[in-house]
């Protein structure tokens, strides 16, 4: 079954009916402003019966931007540690793909920071995360992932497209087309973005959290957690609520009468994205007041009111998810240590392991990390051999995530790379298998949702063949 954007017989019955009656799609935009039911179909997915039972409601997908160290977070490999300072052995990378030591000595760079066991499960954890440590029975440990990219902004893509093609839907794009929202004031899938203190902090584009090839309404709303969190929000100085409410209304009046002409998805889209912002202008200031929150809770997150920091975005996603929002997606930067790995680790240790083990031990109390699907991922790892004496380079032979809550199986870690870190080489899951094991959780078979593009099936799993890892699922 291929889902349609909004079930394309009704949707032209539906115009067909409203261009035939004196209120015409503003109107009814209007009155939706009053009586969200009216709008219900724009919020409604495309996936409808969902394909499985769901274990999960929603995503919060916590992306360590420039490519963590696995070997300095959650994949131990005291073997690395005894070949410091001796030749990468040539057989495990002859051929391969590098990015910035191709062509160079390849010298074995040992880990940088000390792990210990956390937990009945005996996960192994870099120290210095001690609090993700605190929770290591709730996480599910892959080390074992790998990508096809090897360089920032394509792995980026890939991860979040399943193609390094530019102009493919996103991940949460596709989850808010396939299941809707469930938030009224909110858009369906937010994006956050904080910055680290050790000064690598890449741009990221805004691309990958495009529709893509969908219509527009289900790309990422990039909220700022620092200052006015979307710009031109509020209104200008001396015009009311209700004087804006007119404009809204003349507006999408006008839309409207021009799409009976052109019928174009996209001033639909447009009608709706008028209603949405003039609902956001209640629910937005609402949801960055975190002040109101109590002292305990930011104390659980080590956040301040307004700072802009990982922290804070962490509150925020709580939020986000406890107002229906169905795709939250943060990013923080600076993980891309050429240079000063052991420095570099250890600050963004500091930065995130606090609020990262305060949002699963939040979701937990308020219930609602079971159908909460938790996903902490850079876009690659780093290789197992020097650059510059103390760095490391891009990698994607093999690299660790960990997932938590939405039906994923606590206390449990999955995979492995070879001794040195090299290459994942037991338990390989790929990126198209993470997004088609997602999209299981959310009740979605990802062989049976697609759109038709250029006359083929476009899926966020690719093409290629991949599975679901049904190993990992509790």
């Amino acid at each position: 079954m291929r889902p349609n954007i909004a079930d394309d017989s009704m949707r032209v019955n539906r115009r067909t009916f409203l261009s035939r009656t004196a209120m015409g799609v503003g109107g009814v935009a209007l009155g939706s402003l009053l009586n969200p039911a009216l709008l219900a179909a724009s919020t409604r997915g495309g996936v409808s019966p969902l394909h499985h039972p769901p274990k999960a409601k929603r995503v919060i997908w916590l992306t360590m931007a420039g490519g963590p160290s696995h070997l300095e977070t959650l994949d131990y490999k005291p073997a690395l540690a005894a070949m410091d300072g001796k030749l990468m052995p040539e057989s495990l990378t002859k051929g391969q793909q590098l990015a910035q030591l191709q062509g160079q000595k390849l010298v074995c760079f040992g880990p940088q920071t000390q792990f210990k066991k956390f937990g009945q499960s005996g996960a192994e954890i870099c120290d210095l995360f001690g609090h993700i440590g605190s929770v290591a029975d709730e996480l599910c440990i892959i080390r074992s992932m790998t990508t096809d990219a090897i360089n920032h902004d394509p792995a980026h893509m890939f991860m979040n497209t399943g193609s390094q093609i530019a102009g493919r839907p996103s991940m949460g794009s596709w989850v808010l087309y396939g299941l809707g929202s469930e938030s009224e004031d909110l858009p369906g899938f937010v994006v956050l973005t904080s910055l680290g203190r050790g000064g690598q902090n890449q741009p990221i584009a805004a691309r990958q959290w495009s529709a893509g090839l969908l219509p527009s309404r289900y790309q990422g709303v990039h909220l700022r957690g620092k200052g006015d969190p979307v710009l031109y929000l509020s209104n200008p100085p001396g015009v009311s609520r209700d004087q804006q409410r007119d404009v809204v209304q003349s507006v999408n009046a006008i839309n409207s009468g021009f799409d009976t002409l052109v019928d174009d998805p996209e001033i639909t889209t447009r009608i709706i994205q008028y209603e949405m912002a003039f609902k956001m202008q209640v629910g937005v200031p609402d949801l960055m007041n975190t002040a109101a929150e109590p002292k305990a809770t930011l104390d659980l997150y080590g956040c301040q009111p307004g700072d802009g920091s990982f922290a804070s975005n962490c509150l925020l996603a709580r939020r986000l998810a406890e107002r229906g929002v169905r795709f939250i997606q943060l990013y923080h930067k600076d993980w891309d240590h050429h240079g000063g790995v052991k420095e570099g680790i250890t600050l963004k240790a500091q930065e995130v392991d606090r609020a990262c083990a305060g949002l699963i031990l939040d979701l937990k109390q308020r219930g609602m990390l079971e159908d909460t699907l938790i996903v902490w991922a850079g876009e690659f790892g780093r290789t197992p051999m020097s650059q510059g004496g103390n760095g490391r380079d891009h990698h994607n032979k093999g690299f660790s995530i960990w997932l938590a809550g939405g039906g994923i199986k606590p206390g449990f870690s999955f995979g492995r790379t070879d001794d040195l870190g090299y290459a994942a080489v037991e338990n390989i899951v790929t990126v198209h298998d993470l997004h088609a094991t997602m999209l299981k959780l959310l009740g979605i078979d990802h062989l049976q949702f697609s759109v038709k593009f250029q006359g083929l099936d476009t899926r966020l799993s690719g093409v290629e063949p991949c599975r679901v890892v049904n190993e990992i699922l509790a």
